[in-house]
C-alpha cells in the first residue's frame, strides 16, 4: 500500500503542473499521445494477446474475451478518439457566468480540473487511453486502476502515453497505472482522500456497488444498462427490426446493448414472430415470457432474474404489454436509469414517454447504442452516469470540470 500512495502522491504533484499548461500544449501533447499509439500497434498488441491467451485459459466469457481483445482497428480507434478530443474547446478557463453585484464586485464562474481522478475498472484497455486523454485534456492527473487480466495491456497503453508525455516536457506522472492488482487496493485507494478528488468505478454491478459502499472519496457513479427498446403499436416494423437488430446484435457486450425488448400487444400480433426469426438467426436467445413463448417456439421461459439481468451477450428478455403505460411500468421497475428507447408513430406517445422515463438518455426511433461519448460528439467518455450528481449520461470533458467563483474587487469591505 505504500507504493499505491507514492503513485497517487506523484499523480496529485504532477496534475498541479498540468493544471497550468495552456490549451496549445495540451493539445500538442494529445496529438503525440495519438501518434505514439499507431506507431507502437504492434508491441501494444503483443501485450495484449498475452492478456487475452490468460483469460481464455482461465474460462474469461466471450462477451468479456470481447471487450478485453485490442486490434489494430481498435487502437487506431482509440488514437482517434484523442485527435477528437485535442480538436474540441478546452473547458478550463471557460466562464459560465459573470454578473456584478450593487457594491461593485464583478463575479466570475470560471471552470477548472477536478485534481485527481481515481478510475477504477475492469477488462476494456481502450478505457485506459480514453479516460487518460480526457483526463488531461481537462487538466486533470488520473491514477488507473484496471483489472489484473487486463494489466499487461494498461501497462503498455500507459507507456507508450507517458513516454509520448515526457518527449513533450510534460511530467509522465499525471497518467499512473496501480500495478497492486490486489482487491485491498481498491480498498484503499477508494479512501485516499488526501490524494484522489474524484472516483470513477466502471465495470459490473458488483465492482460499482463495492465501490460506493466503501468510498469514503466523492464517487461519479457509472451504472450498469438494462436497457430497453418499447415497440408501441403505430412502429414500423422495418424501422423497428433494423433498431432492435442493431441495439441488440452490432456489439452485445457493450452496456448501451439493448438487454430487455418490451412489444405493444396489437404490435406484437403481426409482427413479433417474424422479429424474433430474424433475432435468432443471428444467434439471439430469447427469454420470453408466456405470450412471447406462444409465438416463438424457440424462446426460453422468462423467469424473474431475467427482467433485471444485464446479458452483456447475445441473449435478450423479451415481454409483451397492453399499453404504453405497462412499458414505462415495467422501465421503472426494472431499468438501471443508463438509455431507454421508443419505437413509435405516435408524436404524443413518445413525447409521454421521453418526458416520464427516468434515465439518462431517452431516444424516440434510434438504437440505444448511441449513447456513447464518441458518437454524442464529446471525443470519448469517461463511462455513461446513471446518477443526477454531478453529472449525468456520457462523461467528456465539460464533466470533468468543476469551478470556482473569481471576484474582482476595488476595495469593497463587508458592513
Amino acid at each position: 500500500m505504500r507504493e499505491l500512495r507514492e503513485t497517487a502522491l506523484a499523480v496529485k504533484k504532477a496534475s498541479a503542473v498540468l493544471a497550468l499548461l495552456d490549451t496549445e500544449k495540451k493539445n500538442k501533447a494529445l496529438f503525440a499521445i495519438a501518434d505514439a499509439l499507431t506507431d507502437h500497434t504492434e508491441e501494444i498488441l503483443s501485450e495484449n494477446a498475452l492478456d487475452v491467451a490468460a483469460g481464455r485459459e482461465n474460462g474469461m466469457s466471450d462477451s468479456l474475451l470481447d471487450r478485453l481483445a485490442l486490434s489494430e482497428s481498435r487502437i487506431e480507434g482509440m488514437a482517434e478518439g484523442v485527435r477528437q478530443l485535442a480538436a474540441l474547446p478546452d473547458p478550463i478557463g471557460e466562464t459560465v457566468e459573470e454578473f456584478t453585484r450593487p457594491n461593485g464586485l464583478r463575479i466570475r464562474k470560471v471552470r477548472v480540473p477536478l485534481g485527481v481522478i481515481g478510475m477504477i475498472y475492469e477488462a476494456r484497455p481502450n478505457v485506459t487511453v480514453d479516460t487518460a486523454a480526457i483526463a488531461f485534456k481537462t487538466g486533470n492527473g488520473i491514477l488507473l486502476r484496471g483489472s489484473a487480466n487486463a494489466l499487461r495491456s494498461n501497462m503498455a497503453l500507459a507507456k507508450v502515453m507517458r513516454d509520448a508525455l515526457r518527449a513533450e516536457g510534460i511530467p509522465e506522472d499525471v497518467i499512473a497505472v496501480v500495478e497492486d492488482t490486489a482487491h485491498k487496493s481498491v480498498d484503499e485507494l477508494v479512501r485516499m482522500n488526501d490524494c484522489v478528488d474524484v472516483l470513477i468505478p466502471r465495470g459490473g454491478a458488483g465492482l460499482i456497488r463495492r465501490v460506493m459502499e466503501t468510498a469514503s472519496v466523492p464517487v461519479l457513479e457509472t451504472g450498469v444498462g438494462n436497457c430497453h427498446i418499447f415497440v408501441d403499436e403505430s412502429a414500423k416494423y422495418d424501422m423497428a427490426e433494423r433498431i432492435v437488430v442493431n441495439a441488440k446484435t452490432q456489439r452485445p457486450s457493450v452496456c448501451n446493448a439493448m438487454e430487455t425488448l418490451l412489444v405493444h400487444s396489437v404490435w406484437a400480433t403481426g409482427n413479433l414472430a417474424k422479429l424474433l426469426a430474424k433475432l435468432h438467426t443471428l444467434g439471439v436467445t430469447v427469454h420470453g415470457d408466456k405470450t412471447v413463448q406462444d409465438m416463438d417456439p424457440l424462446a426460453i421461459p422468462a423467469v424473474d432474474e431475467d427482467w433485471d439481468k444485464e446479458y452483456l451477450a447475445p441473449e435478450l428478455a423479451v415481454k409483451v404489454v397492453d399499453n404504453l403505460d405497462a412499458a414505462m411500468a415495467h422501465i421503472a421497475a426494472h431499468g438501471t436509469k443508463h438509455t431507454e428507447v421508443i419505437l413509435t408513430e405516435d408524436a404524443e406517445n413518445a413525447a409521454f414517454f421521453l418526458r416520464g422515463v427516468d434515465a439518462a438518455a431517452v431516444y424516440h426511433n434510434a438504437s440505444s447504442r448511441f449513447t456513447d461519448g464518441f458518437e454524442f460528439g464529446f471525443g470519448a467518455e469517461m463511462g455513461i452516469s446513471t446518477q443526477k450528481l454531478h453529472a449525468r449520461g456520457p462523461l467528456g470533458l465539460r464533466e470533468m470540470t468543476s469551478y470556482k467563483y473569481i471576484v474582482l474587487g476595488s476595495g469593497q469591505i463587508r458592513g
